[in-house]
């Protein structure tokens, strides 16, 4: 194999030329959270102190889980992904799908209709709540939260809700997704009045908007469906052909950016007219004057790192592709992640702050298919508090596996990946401790208004 170390990977552009491109690469995560890093570990946060004593403990909690469920053999973790949640109960859905496609369906095409799934699923997982439940019309057995939408995906998939062509359902395309509307989502995921799900419509609007971004004949071809995407990355000047294909993680971070940038919000943060995605002004960040605008914006791009770190697996495991720099990629700055470091103490929310936090949450609880029990500040995705509080998951994660693979016995340069420590560990242990300390709703120690678009 040539060697993986020496491959280029294109370099983001200059904060003070371009600042939205800059927020928008997958650079921009680190470097900017480093900065609500440094207030961190001086306690100088807005919304959170932080307990430097208790990081231990939340190591070797990290350590206890995946010590459980894979020693002696760490190295079988799979990294974090959407795969994963397609087998749940011990079912192995995506063999048993790939399986039942006939022999004349090539690798390739097996592979890109798993990207068509895998991408449309992604974007359904936002949270799910603690109401909402699936049953398999395969198995008739309950499902909930992401494995859940996950089950439902694959069987929505199956059933063609996504396809425009009767004689091949299992497949994404543009007119496929134009067709959809949100009374067709309700129903292919059982929503109905006893059975919400928050978010819906977000939901819907962007599997609708992406039938629009797949128009993108360049990155989409011809016949607009998600998949051809890996026709694009092996025919890209950036890819090396050597004994595998080795992608640069750049290349396929520019087609998920850029390829669906016109899927978000037109709410999001924008800079000079162009959205920026999943990325917040933070007080934690510089102010704004003096500083410039860009400089006060974090930036996370959850969906887009869940979506790159699950397109991945499909295309490694049927295809062997080696995606070159994918430690670039963060750990996921979402809810169970960060619960782990409210739960083990190593972060606290300021008495203010859950003061009004709580106030939020009486008043959302008055609203029809919304928890009243296991009482816990609620705030927007927008929030001050929300924002310093992903900022400080993903540098806690970046740290947090250093310390885990220094437990687990590893020498510097050895162990597990930042994706099979959010597998094995920290998003396992996340829901687990939220459903010891909060057992009726499962919830996390902070409660996110979701539009599904987010999270």
């Amino acid at each position: 194999m040539a060697n993986l170390s020496k491959l280029s990977l294109s370099k983001p552009p200059d904060p003070a030329v371009d600042p939205a491109g800059y927020l928008r690469s997958i650079y921009s995560v680190r470097e900017r959270v480093s900065l609500v890093m440094d207030k961190a570990r001086k306690n100088e946060l807005k919304h959170f102190t932080v307990d430097g004593e208790n990081f231990a403990d939340t190591a070797r909690f990290v350590v206890s889980v995946i010590k459980r469920d894979y020693a002696p053999d760490f190295a079988s973790i799979p990294p974090h992904g959407r795969w994963q949640h397609f087998e749940v109960g011990g079912r192995p859905r995506i063999d048993l799908l790939l399986a039942a496609w006939p022999a004349s369906v090539d690798t390739q095409e097996r592979c890109r209709r798993l990207i068509d799934l895998f991408l449309v699923s992604v974007l359904l997982d936002a949270g799910a709540g603690n109401k909402w439940k699936y049953k398999s019309k395969e198995t008739g057995r309950l499902y909930s939260r992401s494995e859940g939408l996950a089950v439902a995906s694959l069987e929505m998939f199956k059933a063609g809700l996504f396809s425009s062509d009767a004689a091949e359902p299992c497949q994404v395309d543009s007119l496929g997704l134009k067709k959809l509307d949100v009374q067709a989502l309700a129903k292919g995921l059982q929503v109905t009045d006893q059975n919400p799900i928050p978010g819906l419509e977000g939901r819907a609007g962007l599997l609708i908007r992406l039938g629009d971004a797949l128009k993108n004949q360049t990155l989409f071809g011809a016949s607009s469906r998600p998949g051809n995407m890996l026709d694009y990355l092996l025919s890209h000047p950036s890819t090396q052909a050597s004994s595998v294909p080795i992608v640069p993680i750049t290349t396929l971070w520019s087609v998920v950016m850029d390829g669906l940038v016109s899927i978000w919000p037109a709410s999001r943060t924008q800079i000079d007219g162009v959205s920026i995605g999943d990325a917040w002004p933070c007080s934690s960040m510089p102010a704004s004057p003096p500083a410039q605008m860009w400089e006060n914006i974090v930036p996370f791009h959850k969906l887009t790192q869940w979506l790159t770190y699950s397109l991945m697996t499909p295309m490694t495991k049927l295809l062997q592709v080696h995606f070159s720099g994918a430690e670039l990629l963060t750990g996921l700055p979402e809810y169970r992640n960060g619960g782990l470091l409210i739960d083990t103490g190593l972060i606290t929310l300021k008495p203010e702050d859950v003061r009004r936090g709580i106030e939020a949450f009486h008043i959302n609880s008055k609203r029809a298919g919304q928890p009243s029990v296991e009482v816990i500040p609620l705030f927007s995705p927008s929030d001050d508090v929300i924002v310093e509080w992903r900022a400080l998951t993903v540098g806690f994660l970046d740290e947090l596996l250093i310390e885990v693979n220094r437990l687990l016995g590893f020498s510097k340069g050895d162990g597990l990946t930042l994706p099979q420590m959010l597998e094995a560990g920290t998003w396992k242990g996340g829901r687990e401790l939220a459903e010891v300390s909060r057992p009726n709703t499962k919830e996390p120690p902070i409660m996110i208004a979701s539009d599904g678009t987010v999270f």
